[in-house]
């Protein structure tokens, strides 16, 4: 399939507007530079996270959701089910054991999914950000498909047909700033700076996207996987400030290396400053390890740079493994 040219497709493959260069090394980023790390890494600079963390019982997601209220509970990683008053969400749904090309080798996760796929209530829509493994699992997404045969996935370009070839049919792809319709919800695609890759013979041939979410007067933002971006400031100009951003605040070192396409907490807090969000929770962490900090430094610098910016403690927050949380019109936790 074909896509028009434009600032981030030059008629064969997909880039960045700002462009993802690793700066002690100049080369650009992709796919073989991240193994070539994890494979040939120092082991000395690498945080040792632990086997297996038991997770906390929380009480399933349930009950009625009032106009004015949406519920998000953290399944994991970035997998999040978000209840709003007659549609459910899912994000990014990763619950097998590794997120890796092969089921016996790659990074596994230390905490089980909040929740099984076979406890999840109803699910209206599956929000697709790119293919990279730890985002897109093919398992997960054909066990989602036969529970919920009517659910929509809305994804970036590229990823329709990728996903029609391993028998998950009828996603609907979008480019940067396109939208669609699902049910009570307007989805539109937006820009993240990242890239995309499921080989090492793919790189950027389909694109990567964050999401954000109208339904009614509530906007929820899903930023994907991405490094800070000057978009975030244009996110928040053309659809409004979001009443909820999911951000990414994890897998960021070392940062001369991951820093072009994943943020860390500090660039976090600045990316919830630009898009002027009442309420943030922070995903991409503590669930495999795919760099080198500790399991617990994301959360604990997260503090450290709500501190820095003067942000209210309960402007940007974490939720456990399981942990459901209720957030008013305007982002203000009311139960959980």
């Amino acid at each position: 399939m074909t896509y028009p040219i434009s600032d981030h497709f030059d008629g064969a493959l997909f880039f960045n507007p700002e462009p993802t260069i690793r700066q002690a090394t100049g080369r650009k980023f992709g796919l073989l530079s991240i193994l070539r790390a994890r494979w040939k890494r120092d082991s000395s600079a690498w945080a040792t996270w632990p086997a297996h963390i038991e997770n906390t019982s929380y009480p399933p997601p349930g009950g009625d959701i009032h106009a004015g209220d949406l519920s998000v509970t953290f399944i994991g990683h970035s997998t999040f089910l978000i209840r709003l008053p007659g549609i459910n969400i899912l994000t990014d749904p990763v619950f097998s054991k590794r997120c890796s090309p092969v089921s016996f080798a790659g990074p596994s996760r230390v905490r089980a999914p909040g929740i099984a796929i076979a406890d999840l209530p109803r699910i209206d829509l599956l929000l697709l950000s790119h293919n990279h493994y730890d985002h897109c699992d093919l398992a997960s997404l054909r066990k989602l498909r036969k529970r919920f045969p009517a659910m929509a996935i809305v994804t970036s370009l590229g990823n329709s047909e990728y996903l029609a070839k391993k028998r998950i049919k009828n996603a609907i792809e979008l480019d940067w700033w396109q939208e669609t319709r699902i049910g009570s919800a307007k989805i539109t695609a937006t820009p993240a700076r990242h890239f995309a890759a499921r080989s090492l013979s793919d790189r950027n041939k389909t694109l990567w996207a964050g999401f954000m979410v109208e339904h009614g007067a509530e906007r929820i933002y899903f930023a994907g996987d991405t490094g800070y971006t000057k978009f975030f400031k244009e996110i928040s100009l053309r659809l409004g400030p979001p009443d909820l951003a999911l951000l990414p605040i994890g897998a960021y070192e070392p940062r001369w290396f991951m820093g072009p396409v994943h943020m860390n907490p500090a660039d976090a807090v600045q990316a919830f400053k630009d898009l002027g969000a009442s309420r943030a929770v922070g995903m991409h962490f503590g669930t495999f390890q795919l760099t080198a900090e500790p399991i617990d430094a994301p959360e604990k610098e997260l503090e450290a740079a709500k501190a820095e910016a003067n942000l209210p403690p309960e402007s940007f927050t974490t939720l456990d493994c399981g942990e459901t949380q209720v957030f008013s019109l305007q982002s203000a936790a009311i139960s959980a």
